[in-house]
């Protein structure tokens, strides 16, 4: 625990000087989009961005007078990674009743450290599914101003749910706790277009819902559905006309197929979706995250950090069947984005160990580098602004040990991290 928090505290990055420009060089890049691996990459980044790519054979750039160099000898290097559904102001080791014991803003603090294990650990940018009292906006604010490191966020503020839901705080407890005001909550499809609207004004940038029950929610199936199809696509209109994204907590087949007919953008963790899920997500262009990775952590930890036996006898009924609906959906030609938990459900920083389950899950490893990177930025809508080594990209790179596409495994060990122009030690 001493160490942990020494290497915490230790958390720097490198700065260089306001306008500089910043050359990277390694010993290859992986063109993401093409499955190929070049040879020999020179990438300028000026002012956090991709100024040019050029590798061998290209003409080599003119390099500023003073600019800072990055020199990954031996390194291949690709896209920094991007990862779909986390929970930055969660603590995987803090289950159940046990979160009681916290006081309100202990979260935040824990997100702090949450953000820059991700960071150094490869992810530059992260997708913020759901955090109380809008901590995961502030913390966004913090990184964006620079007084603590860490990725990229877009966040949901609160997630939205019904009364007794997955995402309703109080689910878990008795009557008199329960006459307390649970933010994302709704009923009706007007109760949902003023969450929406609410998120929103207070910067979410992504809306998430909860379409069905879950396995870490007490007292409900994961299979059940928990919002009506009007009170979704209420949800969606609303979040469309603003301009942002809707991603649905969805276990069960009836919540999967009704999200996907409201026109949600992301279904999360579809463990229940059957051919005509995969059929209705072809045909709205909807996206699939599997946390396909945290059954193996939930069921080897959770007893001992406070997680609900109710909790890990569904758990125990959804994980095998969940990798088995993966490897089906992918088959079946559903886009997929990688989406993992991490945070709250699995230690923050260790995201990357999903990659190799998604291969032994029947997914090629470009195609799963792929789920965090060029498909994962469009499913957020930034096409050109992360996932990629292109020109008007942020200068955001993860550098590793070898051939990732010979063994995704290097993901989990990433050599060096730099994001916008700026490497992390």
């Amino acid at each position: 625990m001493i160490r942990t928090l020494l290497a915490t505290a230790a958390f720097v990055v490198a700065t260089p000087a306001a306008a500089d420009t910043v050359v990277v060089t390694a010993a290859h890049m992986l063109d993401v989009g093409s499955g190929r691996t070049l040879d020999d990459p020179v990438v300028v980044i000026t002012d956090g961005r991709i100024a040019s790519v050029v590798t061998r054979g290209g003409a080599r750039p003119v390099i500023p007078a003073g600019a800072t160099r990055i020199d990954l000898v031996g390194k291949t290097i690709l896209p920094g990674l991007i990862d779909m559904h986390v929970h930055l102001t969660g603590d995987a080791r803090i289950s159940g009743y046990r979160g009681l014991e916290y006081t309100d803003s202990f979260w935040t603090v824990a997100g702090v450290a949450n953000a820059q294990k991700m960071l150094a650990a490869g992810f530059t940018t992260v997708r913020n599914v759901g955090a109380g009292n809008y901590a995961d906006i502030g913390l966004k604010q913090g990184i964006e101003a620079g007084y603590v490191a860490g990725p990229r966020i877009v966040g949901a503020g609160y997630a939205l749910g019904a009364t007794g839901g997955h995402c309703d705080e109080t689910e878990a407890f008795p009557p008199s706790f329960g006459a307390l005001p649970s933010p994302g909550v709704a009923d009706t499809p007007d109760g949902y277009r003023k969450l929406v609207r609410t998120q929103r004004k207070y910067g979410a940038e992504v809306i998430k819902i909860c379409a069905t029950g879950g396995v870490l929610s007490k007292r409900d199936a994961p299979g059940a559905q928990q919002m009506t199809l009007p009170e979704m696509k209420a949800v969606v209109e609303e979040a469309h006309m603003a301009g942002m994204k809707v991603a649905a907590h969805a276990h069960g087949k009836g919540g999967i197929d009704d999200a996907i007919r409201a026109g949600v953008d992301t279904i999360e963790h579809a463990s229940l979706a059957d051919a005509e899920s995969f059929r209705l997500a072809r045909a709205a262009g909807a996206w699939f995250s599997m946390d396909i990775y945290n059954d193996d952590y939930i069921l080897a930890e959770g007893a001992k950090n406070g997680v609900h036996e109710e909790s890990l006898a569904k758990e125990r009924v959804i994980g095998r069947k969940q990798r088995e609906t993966f490897r089906d959906a992918y088959k079946a030609g559903v886009r997929m984005v990688f989406g993992t938990d991490n945070g709250g459900v699995f230690p923050a920083g260790t995201n990357a160990l999903q990659f190799a389950k998604m291969v032994e899950w029947g997914m090629p490893p470009i195609e799963a580098i792929r789920s965090a990177t060029i498909d994962a930025a469009d499913a957020l809508g930034r096409v050109g602004q992360v996932g990629t080594l292109a020109v008007g990209a942020f200068g955001d790179i993860v550098a590793v040990d070898g051939d990732p596409l010979a063994d995704v495994r290097l993901l989990e060990q990433p050599s060096a991290v730099i994001k916008g122009g700026v490497r992390i030690r």
